[in-house]
C-alpha cells in the first residue's frame, strides 16, 4: 500500500479543501496560487474593527487601559522627539494645537512613545516629563511603551502615526496626520489634515470620508528582541 497521501487527504492535512478551488498542478503550484489567493485576516489596528485592547504605564508609573476611556473618543499618537517628521509638528505647535483643539471637547488624546531603550526617541519618565513641559504638549495621557507592546498590537509603523477610535471601541481612523509627507514646517499651511477631517465626519454623524491613508515619518523604534 502506497505510503504516500492522496491529493484529498494532503488537502484536507492542510486545512483545505476540493470544493475550495485548491487543486494541485504539477509542482506544486496550483496550491501556492490557491494559497496566495486566500483572503487575508484581519491586520491589526483594521479600521471598522474593535480597536486593540490595551493597558500600559503612564508617565507617573500609573496604569492605563483603552478600557478607561470607554463611551469616548479617543485619539491615539505615536510619538519619537527624535524624529524629524515629528519636530515638523511639534517645533510648528501643530500637534499641540490638535492636542488643545480635541482635549477642549472631551476627546481622550493618548501619545504614545514605544521607541525601545537605547533606540531614538526612548525616554525616562523624568525625560518625557521636561519635555511635555517644554514643549507644552496638551495630551490627556504620555504612556511609555518601552517593549513596544501596544505599538505592536496597532502595528504601528513611524512616527507620528495616527489612529481615531470610536465611542463604541471601533477603530475609525489609522493613517497619517495629513497629506504632505515631509518633514518641512512649511508644508503644514495647505495640507489636508487627516485627523481633523475625520474627527469633523465623526463628530457631524458622517462616515469617515478618508478612514485610511499611507503613514509618514521614520520608523517606530521597536525593540530588536520581543519576548
Amino acid at each position: 500500500m502506497s505510503q504516500h497521501p492522496t491529493r484529498r487527504e494532503f488537502l484536507q492535512r492542510s486545512g483545505l479543501s476540493l470544493a475550495g478551488g485548491f487543486a494541485l498542478a504539477a509542482g506544486g503550484g496550483g496550491l501556492i496560487g490557491g494559497l496566495l489567493a486566500m483572503p487575508a485576516l484581519a491586520a491589526a489596528g483594521t479600521v471598522g474593527q474593535a480597536a486593540p485592547a490595551f493597558t500600559g504605564t503612564d508617565i507617573d508609573g500609573k496604569p492605563v487601559s483603552l478600557a478607561d476611556y470607554k463611551g469616548k473618543l479617543v485619539i491615539l499618537e505615536w510619538t519619537n522627539h527624535g524624529c524629524p517628521f515629528v519636530r515638523k509638528h511639534y517645533d510648528s505647535d501643530n500637534m499641540q494645537a490638535l492636542q488643545r483643539q480635541y482635549t477642549g471637547q472631551d476627546v481622550a488624546w493618548l501619545t504614545i512613545i514605544s521607541s525601545a531603550p537605547g533606540e531614538q526617541g526612548h525616554v525616562t519618565p523624568e525625560e518625557a516629563k521636561a519635555r511635555i513641559g517644554s514643549e507644552k504638549w496638551a495630551a490627556t495621557k504620555v504612556i511609555l511603551d518601552p517593549a513596544g507592546e501596544i505599538g505592536r498590537a496597532y502595528d504601528a509603523k513611524v512616527t507620528p502615526h495616527m489612529y481615531i477610535i470610536g465611542k463604541d471601541g471601533t477603530l475609525l481612523y489609522n493613517g497619517a496626520i495629513d497629506d504632505k509627507p515631509t518633514s518641512k514646517q512649511e508644508d503644514i499651511k495647505g495640507a489636508t489634515n487627516y485627523v481633523q477631517a475625520a474627527m469633523a465626519d465623526i463628530q457631524a454623524g458622517r462616515a469617515v470620508q478618508v478612514a485610511t491613508s499611507r503613514p509618514y515619518g521614520c520608523n517606530v523604534k521597536y525593540s530588536k528582541t520581543t519576548t
